[in-house]
């Protein structure tokens, strides 16, 4: 039963009807028409945002060139120093079947063009960015890409992706130019890039060595004091063995944006901004580069974390990067009051652990910590995959779980993808005991989000995949979680909460499938929701489209409701 005043149960009902009660006009029929939603996508609004709406990160497939039973991938496989090249079996222009190819080339994406739509927080379109292809791209389908972030002090929108033209393949497995792994078969290389967005429209791109061999997921701005820097999340390496320079550009990274064009702009070599060894909680030796596998980024109160979701190895959990020395002696711990942010990167060391057949290389010294209270067993036996991270306040944090990505399906359902299955996918609320100085989860909202029920998007085939490396499942997409998300606290102690969807499917590759943004209230002082909490849809992808992030627009104030 939820312990609040029929004050507050009433103003989180308000606060549901100002989103959800606002009928058609609004919300459902904003987004039913696919000759509108192409009509949105010609070109920039020519106007500065508005403060207060909301910015949703989208890419639109375009084709490659790729020649089924010709094309041979992954690109550059005939001279690259390790790997094997295969046929391409789908023909690049054959949207989503052309994501079969991941059967024959495991790391398969095509470069697309990026849009920030520009949105009122109940969901009516106001116009759309489109962010210049010739500095900056998305890999279609990296699912974990194209996160959303506002600058504490809200004067910049921050995100990543890369320096290469739309149709490109395998860039976001490629090498950087700076950063040369060896054993990577995709041989690119390609810069990734980090885009920052002022209130008026301004872009600004900066071109990283990091993530080289894998890819830059998020970025945020830190603009406190004056101060113009960005950290990152992501991970880097393909190879068995990933050498000295690609443990560096792993992970958490810190970039002094550029003012020189793109073009120009010859970065040297990546500087880490963090680095956690699960060594630190006693367990076996790992690669550095798995445990430094991040997802999502957030800033609060001079504190900066981090996420880890996916892969089988390190730990899924919450992580914060400690610019004390002092909140984590043993891998775990709780920020200290009066931390900064940093302004200048760490100096690091790459040390090899393992032995000289089988070099294990990590950074010295580590200086993240797990989140006291959030898990700290391995990936390999975990239930848990945190993504995007909202706090409301200092002992209220949100943290969105995108599900196990398991699409088993039988009578209809993704049965591993259902509620039942994943107590954690949905919005996990977690809040700080205070007595127990650690945090706790309090409740998961999933209802609304019809965990692991496939639903249909008009042109986007039905029945099974069946094709050319096809998996045999069903191509309809099914909700299996929530990735990025943001929120607001109104004046009235009531949450909202916008999220974007991640899905599980029978296509070639489940990050291609047509996605959702979401919405929902919590009472942010509740000890558990109220039995009529639920999520609704404020916008779905069309074909042939991908949203991705979620932030408010730059210009944005803290308190702004």
């Amino acid at each position: 039963m939820l312990t609040k005043p029929r004050r507050a149960r009433s103003a989180t009902r308000r606060a549901h009807r100002r989103l959800a009660g606002v009928g058609c006009a609004l919300v459902v029929c904003a987004w039913a028409s696919a000759a509108q939603a192409d009509a949105w996508h010609h070109g920039h609004r020519g106007a500065e945002l508005r403060p207060g709406d909301l910015l949703v990160s989208t890419s639109d497939y375009v084709p490659a060139d790729v020649t089924a039973g010709v094309t041979q991938l992954p690109p550059g496989c005939a001279t690259a120093p390790t790997g094997s090249c295969a046929t391409a079996v789908v023909s690049g222009d054959d949207f989503p079947a052309v994501f079969n190819n991941d059967s024959v080339d495991s790391f398969f994406g095509v470069d697309t063009p990026v849009y920030l739509d520009e949105l009122t927080p109940w969901g009516e379109h106001v116009g759309t960015i489109r962010v210049p292809t010739n500095e900056f791209v998305t890999s279609f389908s990296s699912k974990s890409e194209l996160a959303l972030n506002l600058s504490p002090e809200g004067r910049y929108v921050s995100f990543m992706g890369y320096d290469a033209q739309p149709g490109v393949v395998d860039s976001s497995n490629a090498n950087t130019p700076g950063v040369l792994d060896p054993g990577n078969g995709d041989v690119g290389p390609y810069y990734r890039v980090v885009a920052q967005l002022d209130r008026w429209g301004h872009f600004t791109f900066t071109r990283t060595n990091a993530y080289s061999g894998d890819n830059g997921r998020a970025a945020i701005t830190n603009d406190e004091n004056g101060q113009d820097l960005v950290y990152t999340a992501g991970n880097a390496g393909q190879s068995g063995s990933p050498p000295a320079n690609v443990v560096q550009s792993a992970g958490a990274q810190f970039v002094t944006p550029s003012q020189q064009p793109e073009a120009d702009q010859t970065p040297g070599a990546p500087t880490p901004l963090g680095s956690f060894n699960i060594t630190e909680l006693g367990y076996p030796l790992d690669k550095a580069t798995k445990d430094n596998n991040f997802r999502a980024i957030a800033i609060h109160d001079n504190v900066i974390y981090y996420t880890k979701g996916s892969g089988g190895n390190g730990i899924n959990t919450v992580y914060f990067v400690d610019t004390t020395g002092k909140a984590c002696p043993n891998g775990v711990g709780l920020p200290v009051p009066g931390a900064q942010l940093p302004t200048s990167p760490p100096t690091f060391t790459v040390e090899n652990f393992g032995t000289a057949k089988k070099p294990n290389n990590g950074l010295v010294p580590t200086n993240m910590c797990i989140l006291k209270g959030f898990p700290t067993n391995l990936a390999k036996s975990t239930t848990n995959f945190p993504f995007g991270m909202w706090f409301a306040n200092d002992h209220t944090l949100y943290v969105a779980d995108e599900g196990a990505g398991d699409n088993t399906f039988a009578n209809g359902q993704y049965v591993n993808a259902t509620a039942a299955a994943q107590p954690n996918a949905g919005l996990e609320k977690w809040v700080f005991d205070a007595t127990a100085q650690q945090w706790k989860l309090a409740y998961t909202l999933q209802n609304g989000l019809d965990l692991g029920q496939p639903y249909t998007v008009p042109g986007y085939p039905t029945g099974l995949n069946t094709g050319p490396g096809g998996t045999m499942g069903p191509w309809s997409p099914a909700t299996d979680g929530l990735r990025a998300l943001t929120g607001r606290v109104g004046p009235d102690g009531i949450a909202t909460i916008w999220a974007v969807t991640s899905t599980v499917s029978g296509s070639g590759d489940n990050g291609a499938d047509p996605d959702k943004l979401v919405a929902t209230v919590d009472a942010v002082n509740a000890a558990a929701p109220a039995p009529w909490e639920r999520f609704w849809t404020v916008r779905d992808a069309r074909f042939g489209q991908v949203l991705r992030g979620v932030s408010f627009t730059p210009g944005t104030e803290s308190d702004r409701w």
